[in-house]
C-alpha cells in the first residue's frame, strides 16, 4: 500500500494516511475514503509529507501492525527562519 506520512512524532513510529475510491453500492457514485495507519520506520526516516510504501507484518505493537518498504517521494522542506 502506498499513502502519504501525516505524522512522524513519534519514535520509530509513522501516522501514514491512505486514500482509495470506491463505488458506492447503492448511488454508484465514487467515494473517497482515507484510513491510518501506524508504521515502524525503525531508522525514523520518514517525515511529515513523504509519499511512502507500507506492507503488512506481525504485531510490533498494540496498533502497529505495518512496517516501511521504501520512501517513492520525499516532501519538499520549506525553510522557515532568515530571509535574505
Amino acid at each position: 500500500m502506498t499513502g502519504t506520512v501525516v505524522s512522524d512524532k513519534m519514535d520509530k513510529t509513522v501516522v501514514v494516511r491512505v486514500d482509495r475510491s470506491l463505488s458506492h453500492s447503492k448511488f454508484k457514485k465514487v467515494v473517497k475514503t482515507s484510513t491510518k495507519y501506524k508504521v515502524h520506520d525503525e531508522n525514523n526516516e520518514c517525515h511529515a509529507g513523504d509519499y511512502i510504501t507500507i506492507c503488512e507484518t506481525r504485531p510490533l505493537s498494540k496498533y502497529k501492525r505495518w512496517r516501511l518498504l521504501e520512501i517513492l517521494k520525499r516532501a519538499e522542506s520549506v525553510d522557515k527562519g532568515k530571509s535574505e
